[in-house]
């Protein structure tokens, strides 16, 4: 855990990583643009059709060193890693937890509380750097609904229960993330509600992207703790569906996805001309925009800040490998309680 290993993206579909002695290097036209030693990276995310040597994908297999491929808008296409690691004791832990409908409605309800607790945090943020009075009144009163909402998860019977208490603060909270934005920002980013699959707005293209970057990261820590991405509490599992990773993204979306989004825009990192809206409406993206939003991210994950339960600096980009260790400490009934992350 001392150790912080950096993910390797690589955006441009036209080129080529392969080996070379103990490192990576990329090549676009034949030409060297990168040169990474292999032992620093912990993860390889490619865009499109990026291509990698034989060589370096049966070196990350030996190494467990995971490659994923994604689309143009970050979704995931294929994942490449070799053999599965981790304590069978603790996968069976975690199987016989997801038959166990106290047990699977009592983590739910923990990481739906921490999901809802850090979006209010968002908001409370935004509340109290307004310079409007009137945003500032919207804001107070969407957290205080919000607040409501957290309250009631403690008795819920059921997951639908839950999951329709957080469908109703996930409505809150988007309908109050407009009032976040500053200057420029409200009219190059117009939103008014959560679309995806394809997004159909900037901000959501946005949001969607860093998601996407985030879920893949919540994935690796899940599988380095040595738990099973896919089986998980809140979300259905599904064939090919990464529910446990699904899982632990709620709790970041709103502090390490939705903040840097909105820091992004209102900053004027991103403007408009570095999206794309393709026939039909999808907006997407592009390569530039990117790069931006990517750089961004790996800059805010080498950021530190005082984790609440451990009373340490932690590297941000540490923070879902922690709260996979805590689950897996609470499966093997190490710990009473799954506390979920609560931002700050």
């Amino acid at each position: 855990m001392n150790v912080f290993l950096n993910t390797l993206y690589i955006t441009n579909p036209e080129a080529y990583l392969h080996l070379e002695g103990d490192t990576i290097c990329v090549k676009i036209d034949h030409s060297k643009k990168l040169q990474v030693p292999i032992h620093h990276l912990g993860a390889l995310v490619l865009f499109d059709h990026v291509m990698l040597s034989p060589a370096l994908l049966a070196r990350c297999a030996d190494d467990g060193r995971t490659i994923v491929w994604l689309d143009r808008s970050g979704r995931f296409k294929v994942r490449l890693e070799g053999p599965v690691n981790g304590n069978i004791l603790l996968r069976q832990s975690q199987f016989r937890s997801a038959d166990n409908p106290a047990q699977t409605l009592a983590i739910a309800g923990a990481i739906l509380a921490g999901k809802l607790r850090n979006s209010r945090q968002v908001l409370m943020r935004g509340a109290r750097e307004s310079s409007d009075d009137n945003d500032k009144q919207q804001l107070v009163q969407t957290c205080r609904l919000i607040a409501g909402q957290i309250k009631k998860l403690p008795l819920a019977e059921s997951l639908d229960t839950l999951r329709g208490l957080e469908g109703d603060s996930a409505r809150l909270y988007f309908a109050a993330l407009p009032l976040l934005m500053r200057g420029n920002a409200k009219a190059n980013f117009p939103f008014t509600t959560r679309n995806r699959r394809p997004p159909r707005d900037r901000f959501n293209a946005l949001i969607s992207f860093l998601y996407a970057l985030v879920l893949n990261d919540c994935r690796s820590a899940l599988e380095s703790a040595g738990l099973d991405p896919q089986l998980g509490y809140l979300h259905a599992v599904r064939p090919g569906r990464p529910a446990l990773a699904l899982d632990l993204l709620e709790e970041f979306r709103a502090p390490l996805a939705d903040r840097l989004a909105l820091t992004l825009i209102n900053r004027g990192q991103l403007q408009p001309n570095d999206f794309i809206e393709r026939e039909g409406g999808a907006v997407l993206l592009d390569d530039a925009g990117r790069k931006t939003v990517i750089t961004a991210y790996q800059e805010r994950k080498q950021e530190t800040l005082q984790h609440p339960l451990l009373e340490t600096a932690t590297p941000i980009g540490l923070l879902p490998h922690l709260q996979a260790r805590l689950l897996a400490r609470y499966l093997r009934g190490d710990v009473e309680t799954y506390l979920p992350y609560l931002h700050k």
